[in-house]
């Protein structure tokens, strides 16, 4: 009994050994058994590898597989699907019932759920990566995310998934949640992205720290930036203003910022035309549905003609004429005129003429053409010469490539679009809408590689005061439904008068022009008010699709 005893001991380590195998490195080599067994034991590393999965992937250039793969790699078990974006001829159907509207989101997700399921009918509220394709080769043009919160995992997902989309070029995100963290995320990963990615849209995305003007930074890329509905009051607009141009920097990508339905003030408003004093890259602006009362009105209307430069201003400018005339003294390949010109330079540089048009003085009689910019470098004083004799508020013509366009208030990006629109705006851009002119005007815009300061741009001394040319680079500028009053409505009269007589009298310049629209309508004055009425009746002419179609009706009317 004893003996019998003893065996289940002796035979109960031997039944345990498979389990043992399983712990023990050395024991597996005794059987398949344990080999077998391994796989099972493998599960649990397999899940911990799961998130380095991600980085091994290569993404293919297809959204919609890139996306669903990434976020099944990353432990997603239910994700936005990618879909394509209903066009518009959809979205404004006859009658636009609201029965039709879950047939269309039912149709486009038809793959991935039944449409005899009650789910089916709440397809338009599922969270979905909205796409709008290029015609030719299907490929991602433009990403809508609207009403559910992208987090920062997601945010990691897209920053290996959007690189991939070659022709990307916008990004909208509407009420998806972002906070100042994410924000900052984001705008790290739109260096990524591709060099046509030229457009950001964060509508109903409030931030704490309204920190909003980090997407307009020097290096930033972006051309069209909106930023509706997101509660931006003096404080952001103060940071959004700063991002525009301050005496030292300045944004010179940016061409329209739509700060349309925020709580922007007075100092707001202020803030704005602080960035308009240097700006030069600006053409659209959109303050529309905000609190914006007569002192504001004021404000922007001073930077949009002939306005007095500060102390600090005036004293960047000296050092930013001495500077530039040590380096075309450098550049100048004959060391003779230094000192005949010498004198010359020093007296004109405080008639705001740059040092190396002094320099050249010698050589510029004749020319006058704007164009072969790369041919007439030595000859560009020119141009500085002729804008000096016509007067500070003269639209500079483009003499220099990049120098003499200090001539051109700064605006080395934005003059050339002018000149296409000066001359074919009319017949070219009547049929299409106004942003047309913004596309093209970025184009060229992104072509440009240089602007040359606007402090250098030619001024007027009037009581011993530096009076600088005002920005007529902005085009559009809209304060619809703001606190106006016929105060700061007469102020805009000024400005309209003042530009459109600039127009006329400098009708052959290629530079820019000023405003060509201008929105103040409800804002706290009468439709009937004389000087709205005045305003309307100058902008009219201006306005580039009201001109066209004139010119389209005149070969009409001299047939019959």
């Amino acid at each position: 009994m004893s003996g019998e005893a003893s065996a289940p001991p002796a035979t109960s380590p031997r039944a345990p050994r498979p389990g043992i195998q399983k712990s023990s490195g050395a024991v597996t080599r005794k059987g398949d058994r344990g080999a077998k067994e391994k796989p099972a034991t493998v599960l649990p590393p397999v899940g911990e590898e799961e998130p380095k999965n991600p980085e091994e992937y290569q993404c293919t250039g297809i959204l919609e597989v890139d996306f669903a793969e990434l976020c099944t790699r990353c432990g997603y078990t239910d994700f936005p699907k990618v879909v394509t974006r209903p066009r518009p001829q959809t979205a404004f159907a006859p009658s636009a019932s609201t029965s039709e509207k879950p047939t269309v989101d039912d149709q486009r997700l038809s793959g991935s759920c039944s449409l005899n399921s009650l789910e089916s009918k709440y397809v338009y509220f599922r969270p979905t990566i909205q796409v709008e394709l290029e015609p030719e080769d299907k490929s991602v043009k433009e990403i809508y995310i609207r009403g559910w919160k992208v987090e920062e995992r997601i945010l990691g997902i897209f920053s290996k998934c959007l690189p991939s989309l070659s022709q990307l070029q916008a990004i909208n995100l509407w009420k998806v949640g972002l906070t100042d963290k994410t924000l900052t995320t984001f705008i790290a990963l739109l260096p990524l992205c591709s060099s046509t990615l030229r457009k950001v849209s964060l509508e109903g995305n409030p931030l704490p720290e309204q920190s909003y003007h980090k997407l307009m930074a020097a290096d930033s890329t972006i051309a069209h930036l909106s930023l509706r509905n997101n509660n931006i009051d003096d404080h952001g607009a103060r940071l959004l203003g700063q991002a525009l141009s301050t005496l030292h920097s300045c944004n010179r990508t940016l061409v329209s910022l739509n700060l349309g339905f925020n709580h922007i003030g007075d100092e707001g408003a202020g803030y704005i035309a602080d960035g308009l004093r240097l700006n030069r890259s600006l053409l659209w602006l959109s303050l529309a549905h905000n609190r914006i009362q007569d002192k504001g009105a004021l404000k922007l209307a001073e930077v949009l003609r002939p306005f007095e430069l500060t102390h600090i201003e005036v004293v960047e400018r000296r050092r930013l004429l001495l500077e530039k005339g040590s380096q075309e003294r450098s550049r100048s390949p004959s060391t003779s005129r230094h000192g005949d010109s010498k004198t010359e330079r020093d007296k004109n540089q405080l008639m705001g003429v740059s040092s190396f048009a002094l320099v050249e003085k010698d050589k510029m009689q004749t020319v006058k053409t704007p164009k072969g910019l790369g041919k007439k470098k030595e000859k560009s004083g020119e141009v500085v010469k002729k804008e000096e004799k016509s007067g500070p508020g003269q639209s500079p013509t483009q003499g220099t490539p990049k120098k003499e366009d200090s001539a051109k208030a700064g605006k080395g990006k934005v003059t050339i679009p002018e000149q296409k629109l000066s001359k074919g705006k009319g017949a070219k851009t009547g049929s299409k809408e106004k942003r047309s002119i913004l596309m093209e005007s970025e184009q060229l815009v992104g072509e440009a590689t240089e602007m040359v300061n606007p402090l250098l741009e030619p001024v007027e001394h009037r009581d011993g005061k530096v009076f600088m040319p005002g920005n007529k680079v902005l085009l559009h500028l809209n304060l619809l439904r703001n606190r106006i009053t016929e105060v700061g409505l007469e102020a805009f009269l000024t400005v309209v008068q003042y530009q459109a007589q600039f127009t006329k009298s400098k009708s052959a310049c290629k530079g820019p022009v000023g405003l060509l629209w201008l929105s103040l309508a409800k804002n706290c004055f009468s439709p009937q008010c004389p000087a709205y009425t005045m305003i309307q009746e100058l902008m009219l002419p201006r306005d580039p699709i009201n001109k066209s179609k004139h010119k389209e009706e005149e070969p009409v009317a001299s047939c019959t």
